[in-house]
């Protein structure tokens, strides 16, 4: 039985993890009452006795929980960003070269940003092969839905007050000073970090993350997306390359949400490509990733737990 402690279930992300492993039976759920969710001694305790943490906290409180761990062999799964380009801590995208055989050997595993996840799907590949080089000035556009935001967001989007002000979508992090910026640098080996603009808008999930990608009229979208499926394969589960049918001239952001897949695909021309990641940033952007990792590091079948 693998004991399970979820420090921040009451948040999205902590709270969608505990209802996809609620009912397994090779998992014990360990809880706190109500009045010690913040208690540092009760939370110290909890986690000693667990094999898997994840910790669903801000940033700050995350550091702090990690600090909590007396036991090298306690499994640490940090959703939030203190992590993902620290010394020490495994980041936690599988699909990526060499990444699984280190995750299954890790017991401080980064859980990927949202946005992140879908520029480095789309990314780290190109710049690993040799089609995009480490200097390349990328610039990526990102829109996702409110619930990535969190209770606040939610709530906000869900007060009937804000319905007119919140109708048309919003772009923020506008300084390119995005917490997600480091990780996308780091993991995908990039001398410079991308020109990114992350767009919310007024629907409850589901992500679609862009990066144009001039070309030099030598490849075209086949090109790219063969090169897609020469480094993830054709079906590892998780990571779809998608045709180029589309939905009727149309790709939804939210076409995904409720599942824990991501779909790759490549559209436009030899001169101008535009590369696409499609996923909930709940599931493959959050929680799915986070149990998804949990399984490689238990031996568990990578899939169990996750909507494909």
């Amino acid at each position: 039985m693998i004991r399970v402690f979820v420090d921040g279930s009451a948040g999205t992300t902590g709270l969608r993890i505990r209802e996809r492993l609620t009912g397994r039976r090779d998992i014990e759920l360990v809880s706190l009452p109500e009045e010690l969710r913040k208690d540092a001694g009760a939370r110290r305790d909890a986690i000693s006795r667990s094999d898997v943490v994840f910790l669903c906290l801000p940033d700050d409180a995350a550091r702090e929980a990690a600090g909590l761990a007396d036991s090298p062999d306690t499994v640490i799964i940090d959703t939030s960003t203190a992590h993902r380009t620290s010394d020490g801590w495994e980041y936690g995208f599988p699909e990526l070269s060499g990444r699984r055989e280190r995750i299954a050997s890790s017991k401080r595993i980064a859980n990927p940003g949202c946005h992140a996840t879908g520029f480095i799907a789309l990314v780290e590949p190109l710049v690993r092969t040799g089609i995009v080089g480490r200097d390349a000035r990328l610039s990526a556009y990102s829109l996702t839905g409110y619930s990535g935001g969190g209770k606040k967001m939610i709530a906000e989007y869900g007060d009937p007050a804000n319905a007119e002000r919140l109708r048309a979508p919003r772009m923020y992090g506008l300084g390119q000073s995005h917490k997600h910026l480091p990780e996308m640098k780091k993991i995908c080996m990039l001398e410079n970090a991308p020109a990114f603009c992350p767009v919310v808008s007024s629907y409850y999930s589901g992500m679609q993350v862009t990066v144009a990608l001039p070309g030099d009229g030598s490849a075209g979208p086949e090109d790219i997306r063969q090169a897609y499926l020469d480094y993830y394969g054709e079906d590892n589960g998780v990571i779809r390359i998608a045709g180029s049918a589309g939905e009727d001239g149309f790709l939804s952001a939210s076409g995904l949400s409720g599942r824990d897949i991501l779909e790759i695909s490549v559209w436009g021309n030899p001169d101008n490509l535009i590369l696409c990641a499609r996923f909930d940033n709940l599931g493959k952007g959050a929680s799915g990733a986070a149990i998804q990792n949990m399984n490689i590091i238990t031996g568990t079948d990578e899939l169990e737990s996750l909507v494909i």
